[in-house]
Parts: C-alpha cells; structure tokens; sequence
C-alpha cells in the first residue's frame, strides 16, 4: 500500500510513474477524492462533538429545567447529526482503502523501462546455454522412462496441469528441499514451519488480495485459503507488531506445497511439470530497516544465485522491467536456469525488494531508537528455489547419453549416497 500523504504531496508524480506501467491516474484521483471527503467529514464530526462535550457541561450545572430541555433537545439533533456522519465516515474510509489497495507499488529508480520480459537486461551470468554432446532429451521424456514421473497418474487423481513422482524422483525433489533449507539456514536465515492454509487477512497484507483474487484456492466453509507462497504467512508473523531495533533484521526461511489457479494459455507449456496447480517452493523472506533494504536485497540476490551454483547450474540474472515487474515490487532479480532439454532459460527465483508496500498493510513497524516513533519496516522476499523448476534444470543438466541422470554431489548426502537414478 503507499503512502497516503505521498499521494496528497506528489500526485503529479506518482501519476508520472504509474504511466511507465501504462497505468492510468484515475485511481490516484480517486482516492485523493475518498481523502478530502474524509477529511471534511472528520472535522465536521470532532467539531460537533467538542460543541457537545461542551454544551453538556454547561447543562450539568443548571438547575432551571425549563433552561436545560431545549439544549438537551438539541444535543440530541447534534447527537444524531454526529451518528450520520460517522456512518458516511466509515463508508468513505473504506472506499479510500479499497482504493488504495489496488494501487501498485512505484518503481525504484534502478528500474528499466520496457513493455515485458523480452526486455529485462542479463546482469550477471555463470555457464553457457550449452549444448550436451548428444540429443539432450526433455524432462518429460527422461522422468517417465527412467519411471520417476507419471502424468497419467496425476490427472487421474486431480485433473489437467497435475502429477506424480516416484521412487527417486520424489526422493530427488525432497533432497533437494532438504539441501535447500540446509543451505539458507547456513546463510543466516532462521527457518520456520508455517501452516499450508491462512485466514484472508494475510492474503490482504502481502498484496495477493484483491489483485489474485481468481488465482487463489479457498474454502468456503471455513474461509481459509490455501497458501500460493510462503511469502504470504511469513509476512504476517508479526502483523500488528512493533519491534525494536535490536531484533532487526530477521530472516526467515520456509518450505510450503504452493497452491494457485494458474490461468495457462491454451497450448503453452502443456508438457511437463514446468507449469501445475500445485508445486513446491522454498521461500527467503526478510525484514529489514529502510536504510538497509537495498543491500539486503543484493544479498538476497547472491544467497538465490548461491543455490544454482552449487547445484552446478548454468544461470543468469535479470533486472525486470517495468513491463515485467510485480505488482508489489520496488525491484525485482530474476535468477534463470538453463535447461538444454527445452532449450530454454527458466526462472527458479524471484528476489525482490516491496519497500513498505507490505508492512503497511499488515502494520508491520520497528521503532529505530528507544522511545522513538514507531516507523514502517521494508520487506523482501526470494524464491530460494522454486521447484519444480529446478528438478527440470536438474534432470536435463545431468541427463547422460543412456537417458540415466547424474546426482550432484551436493545431493547425494541427502540422497542416500545415490550418485545415478537409472
């Protein structure tokens, strides 16, 4: 969420920066038009309640009645007078904050213009798209011969876009989450555990809500929502919160199953497990001062470029654009794998810097010195990895000539010392 008072002060310019999106300024309008009648209404309410407080001091100290009953007759017109106008107050206030919640977060300077991905600038790279010395296969061919991937299978049980992995396929993808965790927990990252499902607050409060509305699975009964990222209950861990100085920053790590209605193009990515329903993630998510968020952002880069180096991955890193960058961001990293058997570049992280656009809607604060005013925390988070992604990268980087996959050796501790999946 932005700063209301950025919208009352700068108006033209956020308007300026809205465009480099295509986005219009009318919402920004709208809610400066929700603000001044709120703010009218305000002080029409706090002075018709001064009048009363002070009108029914001055009753309490006459003894005439016929004196008193013409004003408590008409603090009662004030008194309903004051009930109308809370009622329009709330009813404006809230048309403000629905408003305000659908209005994207501004673009750091660092970000480039351009109209979508095909214009995101590499700014790093480790290995080559490369070639393997023999037809490299897809993953979806290696999985289902070496019989550690069954499409079939997976729709039978839950429809299109859905699958299931066997023996050391399902055995690889939770070795590599293992390591995973393993890994960011060595980097300085605290883990934790958080529950699959969340009430609609924290879907509001870490910006899925109402964008994402039609991506999200929910249920009815009970009104909870299956998570889409770990990013959304690790942002309200400390929602409401004021935290000291001292505690910052925190990093957190955590694994959830992701749940989302990705709305596929028909004929695109149809074969296998590179776009589901359901997938895997482990998520970096850190708090961070102001001042410090945009070299905490760089280090978050490094620990998701980490993963891919030392999973011996060919990658590369893209600044987004503002065609491509999410609706939250401030900035945003893309870290991309190389998957010979696709012959394509594929995202496994997203790294990105969201300012104060969470922790204001989740109240999240810190106060920087003892007995300072309390003041909005910037948050990250990254994908650190996102699978099944990387076990595509995996399979196709480590395919040898007889379709068998080599293990990295960084896995194999995890996988029972298993070097080959034959």
């Amino acid at each position: 969420m932005l700063d209301i008072k950025l919208l009352r002060e700068q108006p033209d310019e956020v308007k300026r920066q809205f465009a480099r999106f295509g986005v219009d300024g009318t919402l920004v309008d709208r809610v400066l038009v929700c603000d001044e009648r709120r703010r009218t209404l305000l002080r029409e309410v706090e002075e018709l309640k001064a009048q009363r407080n002070t009108v029914s001091k001055a009753i309490s100290k006459l003894r005439d009645a016929a004196e008193r009953e013409p004003q408590i007759a008409a603090m009662r017109e004030v008194g309903d007078r004051i009930s109308l106008l809370d009622k329009a107050l709330t009813q404006v206030e809230e048309e403000q904050r629905a408003a305000l919640l659908e209005l994207r977060n501004l673009p750091h300077p660092d970000v480039p213009d351009g109209k979508d991905d095909s214009e995101n600038p590499v700014i790093y790279q480790e290995g080559e798209a490369r070639q393997l010395p023999f037809p490299a296969k897809p993953h979806w061919e290696l999985g289902e011969a070496l019989g550690i991937i069954n499409f079939e299978q997976g729709v039978k049980l839950a429809g299109s876009r859905f699958y299931v992995l066997r023996g050391l396929g399902a055995r690889l993808q939770r070795a590599t989450i293992q390591w995973l965790l393993d890994l960011h927990i060595r980097q300085g990252y605290l883990e934790v555990y958080t529950p699959f499902v969340v009430k609609e607050a924290a879907l509001w409060a870490s910006g899925q809500l109402p964008k994402f509305r039609d991506n999200l699975y929910r249920d009815e009964e009970s009104g909870l929502w299956l998570v889409p990222t770990a990013e959304v209950p690790v942002t309200s861990l400390y929602a409401d919160e004021i935290l000291e100085a001292a505690q910052l920053p925190v990093h957190h790590v955590a694994y959830t199953p992701c749940f989302r209605k990705e709305q596929l193009s028909a004929g695109r990515d149809v074969r296998g497990i590179k776009r589901g329903h359901q997938f895997d993630k482990v998520e970096m998510y850190r708090f961070e001062r102001p001042d410090q968020s945009y070299a905490a952002l760089e280090q978050l880069r490094r620990d998701a470029e980490e993963c891919a180096r030392l999973l011996g991955l060919p990658f590369r890193t893209k600044l987004l654009c503002t065609g491509d960058l999410g609706f939250g961001s401030a900035k945003t990293y893309d870290v991309e794998v190389w998957a010979p058997g696709q012959g394509e570049w594929l995202e496994v992280s997203s790294c990105s810097n969201v300012e104060t656009f969470q922790a204001r809607r989740a109240n999240l604060r810190y106060r920087p010195e003892p007995g300072a005013k309390p003041e909005f925390l910037h948050t990250l988070n990254g994908s650190g990895l996102g699978l099944p992604r990387t076990i595509i990268a995996l399979l196709e980087n480590y395919q040898q000539a007889d379709g068998s996959i080599v293990v990295p050796e960084v896995l194999r501790p995890y996988m029972g010392g298993i070097a080959e999946i034959r």
